[in-house]
């Protein structure tokens, strides 16, 4: 029953991603692992609550790949700048396209909503603390970790509104230095400090 329920909600991100929330629907999901519409139904009563289990489904998988980046056992300066790196619109993070699209549909969808914003408190709240362990370890000084945390996601989540809805708008080399400029700013670093091993 959890295989098939993983099976179904992985489909819903394809098609989502594929055709947009606005015009998938609970048929394209089930023609897409050949099975009745009844099926889908069966385990998510309406569009609506297969999306939002959908971008749950992709949040958790996010967020269990940033708390192996930040719980690695090295420092934090390591450990935040493999988490932005990877966030990062140049980075290996996938479904930014997923993501933009569940920000458009939240603004009209209140399970939506919640969803991304559970995702986008979760985020912060982890670069936040990574931020506050390098401040109290000495490796760098910043004054409002939650303030950084809010800023840098902010940039990262812009610079992927460019990349993806705009190919070539922005030069993927320059969008990684500003994330490394800002990171370095922000944490009172040179940014040589981002490089050095």
């Amino acid at each position: 029953m959890a295989e098939r329920r993983e099976e179904l909600l992985r489909a819903a991100i394809g098609q989502i991603e594929a055709r947009g929330v606005a015009a998938v629907r609970i048929a394209d999901v089930a023609a897409a692992l050949g099975v009745s519409n009844a099926l889908v139904l069966y385990h998510f009563s309406t569009k609506e609550k297969l999306v939002a289990a959908a971008f749950t489904y992709a949040a958790e998988d996010d967020l269990a790949r940033l708390r192996k980046l930040l719980g690695r056992r090295t420092s934090a300066l390591r450990r935040l700048r493999a988490a932005v790196r990877w966030y990062a619109p140049t980075g290996q993070a996938k479904g930014w396209r997923l993501w933009i699209e569940g920000w458009a549909v939240a603004l009209r969808e209140p399970a939506l909503r919640e969803v991304t914003l559970d995702l986008d408190r979760q985020w912060k709240a982890a670069i936040t603390d990574v931020i506050a362990e390098g401040v109290a370890a000495g490796e760098f000084a910043c004054a409002d970790p939650a303030g950084t945390a809010l800023r840098l996601t902010a940039l990262l989540d812009g610079l992927a509104v460019q990349l993806t809805s705009y190919p070539g708008a922005v030069p993927r080399t320059r969008a990684q230095d500003w994330v490394d400029d800002a990171l370095a700013r922000e944490l009172g670093l040179d940014r040589k400090a981002l490089t050095e091993r």
